[in-house]
């Protein structure tokens, strides 16, 4: 029976996806680059007719300057082997210089067709695998199941708007650290480890999980003890990281300058602090004063730096000391909400790195993960409007909702109990006997919320805006949803440093 509800939830899914697929695309029409779909199909280009030691060097044949490649090693082989398909099915898709541009319908489909290949093998077995290792119900499991195939925010980036390779595909990258996640669980940390490599070289924006990674093992090598067993654990987890490292950057290794260039196309830090109206705490005080005129560029990063970092310590010193899987998973929040809130150049569509991890919580805090999850999705509605995905977006958000509260009442879930507060509560009222968490209060900060983001969502399409302020619905839409992400980045926080739950290391489930 599991099985077959299981089968109904992926095939469901795929309908959703594949309808979504059917909008416009980034850039459709619109020379003279086309935007972000010409991107992935120029990628695809260049790795196939230009030799490996070329992929990241400005040419004749390579213009960095149109859709240069600037993504990890593992990126342009995918586009390699697409490229190689595209080629056998017609080679004008994917003809050196000439191909510039190429649009057809035949062309999308194939496209199209990539990203849904890609979910299938990597994402979607890789999400059927984590819930079924949930301690749940079986009637549980499939809710959570299909809630998180249908979050809207990944199936309108990957199946909609189509963005370029560090932003498409999320499946592969997001899908290898879910592997990583669920090879961990199971004790199985230099695969977990490998799954993970993997995913960073696929794309650079792992970084955002890459600490909870690192502490979570680090804390297990502690605990095995700093010599003997605990520094052989360390060792292993270390040779697998450098092996797949090497594997993966094998082409590039030639020379150092080589390897300089690849790093420098991957890390443009001459971009700035934001550019787009990003939902992150930069973009939202440059409302109030501009931080790129009144800082320099190195004191904007010096200071991003330690924004970020001052985010991200006190979760990962929790899970350096106590590696719990529990921990794990919530550190893998906070960290990816702290990097998208405060560190440099962040896009607005990696906030699906921080949802992700929140899917993992569904079943276990579901009125918080199924609230950022709306957000996430509502925090990307200008990227979406300008790709003329308003309806696709209105639907998938409208489903997602009535699934979320049908399958995991999560409007119910407003205890201390159900929020994980329990223990910050205590520890609360043992000063101010009087301190409770208004249920009452949740619901309607809740349903207030969900108010604003519907007019926002309304107004930006019915209304236009002064011509003295352009942007007033991208930038509201932005300082809204950062509002939300530093409410949730504090209470993630207080959920992971008040948990008190033992790691049941005996039980390799969620």
């Amino acid at each position: 029976m599991e099985g077959s509800m299981t089968a109904v939830c992926v095939l469901l899914a795929l309908i959703v996806r594949w309808a979504v697929s059917l909008y416009p695309y980034s850039g459709a029409r619109k020379p003279p680059i086309f935007g972000d779909y010409e991107a992935q199909r120029h990628w695809q280009e260049v790795t196939l007719n230009l030799p490996v030691q070329q992929w990241y060097f400005n040419s004749t044949d390579n213009d960095l300057l149109y859709w240069g490649l600037d993504y990890p090693p593992l990126t342009a082989y995918h586009s390699l082997l697409c490229g190689y398909i595209a080629c056998a099915i017609n080679p004008d898709w994917v003809a050196l210089t000439s191909s510039r541009g190429y649009e057809s319908p035949q062309h999308k489909l194939f496209m199209r067709v990539t990203v849904l290949v890609a979910d299938l093998i990597i994402y979607i077995p890789a999400v059927i695998l984590y819930c079924s290792y949930l301690q749940e119900t079986p009637k549980r499991r499939m809710a959570s199941l299909l809630c998180i195939l249908l979050y809207p925010g990944l199936i309108l980036v990957d199946y909609g708007h189509f963005q370029y390779p560090s932003h498409t595909y999320n499946s592969v990258s997001l899908g290898l650290a879910l592997w990583g996640v669920i090879a961990l669980s199971r004790g199985w940390d230099a695969l977990g480890s490998l799954a993970f490599c993997f995913a960073l070289n696929y794309k650079q924006m792992e970084l955002y999980h890459s600490l909870p990674f690192f502490c979570y093992l680090l804390g297990k090598g502690f605990q095995k003890g700093i010599v003997g067993r605990g520094f052989l654990f360390l060792l292993k987890i270390g040779a697998t990281v450098i092996g797949a490292f090497a594997l993966c950057w094998m082409p590039f290794l030639t020379d150092a300058e080589q390897i300089f260039q690849v790093l420098r196309r991957l890390f443009p830090v001459g971009r700035g602090l934001f550019e787009d109206k990003v939902a992150n705490v930069w973009c939202s005080l440059s409302i109030l004063f501009k931080i790129k005129t009144i800082l320099s560029a190195e004191t904007q990063l010096k200071l991003s730096f330690a924004c970020t970092l001052l985010g991200v310590l006190p979760t990962c010193l929790k899970l350096t000391m106590s590696p719990t899987l529990r921990g794990f998973k919530l550190s893998l929040v906070i960290c990816a909400l702290s990097f998208f809130l405060f560190s440099f150049q962040v896009h607005e569509k990696s906030i699906l790195l921080v949802s992700l991890p929140v899917c993992f919580l569904l079943s276990e805090i579901p009125l918080m993960s199924t609230w950022f999850l709306l957000t996430s999705t509502f925090s990307m509605l200008p990227l979406l409007v300008k790709d003329e995905l308003i309806v696709a977006y209105s639907i998938t958000m409208l489903a997602f909702l009535l699934v979320t509260a049908a399958c995991l009442s999560f409007h119910e879930k407003t205890s201390e109990d159900a929020m994980r507060l329990k223990a910050f509560c205590l520890s609360i009222r043992k000063y101010f006997t009087w301190f409770t968490v208004p249920e009452s209060l949740l619901r309607l900060l809740l349903f207030l919320s969900l108010l604003v983001m519907a007019a926002l969502t309304i107004g930006s399409r019915a209304l236009t805006p002064p011509p003295a302020l352009p942007d007033l619905f991208p930038v509201l839409i932005s300082a809204v949803s950062c509002t939300h992400f530093l409410m949730f980045f504090f209470y993630f926080n207080i959920v992971h440093l008040w948990d008190r739950t033992p790691e049941q290391s005996k039980k390799k489930t969620f």
